[in-house]
């Protein structure tokens, strides 16, 4: 039986994030009942995508190009800049439709535990896009956890002796949750972050 190929698979499969050992098998699994050309197109398509994207040399996002749609585009707010730790955080920011202005990719957060300083993030980076961008803005989108809550003081701090506001976006309880399953950390954070109505 070809037991050991569906093991290689099964291993790479659960390798991913979110993926267990036994979701990894259902996926094998269906693949494996799919047309071959089903399932050749999807390994086309995984290696197009890792054959093609790079990162952008503007804002460290992902690209087709040297620099991205969102950096070349004249109807985004070129005043503005959202930074955020990794390169997929500028999708899902997207998909909210409510930032129009640009990026900075941070590639993590300052987290002295794993050996990570502010040297080791594309900080030097942002700084270098203020003068020529003329930034006004610098949203910091960090996790709210404490080496993100770290990364955005450090930002803060470097950010004091430019002319640009810095800002962060706000924090707290889930829209559909409830106050009772909140965690001490979350609420607190949602009533320092509350608005006026």
């Amino acid at each position: 039986m070809a037991e050991h190929l569906i093991e290689g698979m099964v291993n790479a499969l659960s390798s991913l994030p979110g993926i267990g050992k036994k979701s990894a098998y259902r996926i094998s699994f269906h693949l494996l009942r799919q047309d071959p050309a089903v399932f050749n197109g999807f390994i086309q398509s995984l290696s197009e995508v890792k054959g093609r994207i790079r990162f952008c040399s503007r804002c460290g996002s992902y690209s087709e190009e040297e620099i991205c749609d969102l950096c070349l585009s004249e109807k985004r707010d070129s005043h503005t800049v959202c930074v955020v730790e990794q390169p997929e955080d500028v999708f899902f920011i997207e998909n909210t439709g409510e930032f129009r202005g640009r990026y900075h990719v941070l590639n993590g957060v300052i987290s002295p535990l794993e050996g990570i300083g502010p040297q080791d993030l594309r900080i030097r980076e942002l700084l270098s896009r203020i003068e020529p961008e003329d930034l006004k803005e610098v949203l910091v989108a960090t996790n709210p956890t404490l080496e993100g809550d770290a990364t955005a003081d450090y930002l803060n701090h470097q950010l004091k002796n430019h002319n640009v506001s810095v800002t962060r976006i706000a924090y707290g309880i889930t829209v559909g949750g409830s106050i009772e399953l909140a965690d001490q950390y979350t609420l607190g954070r949602a009533i320092r972050s509350r608005l006026k109505l």
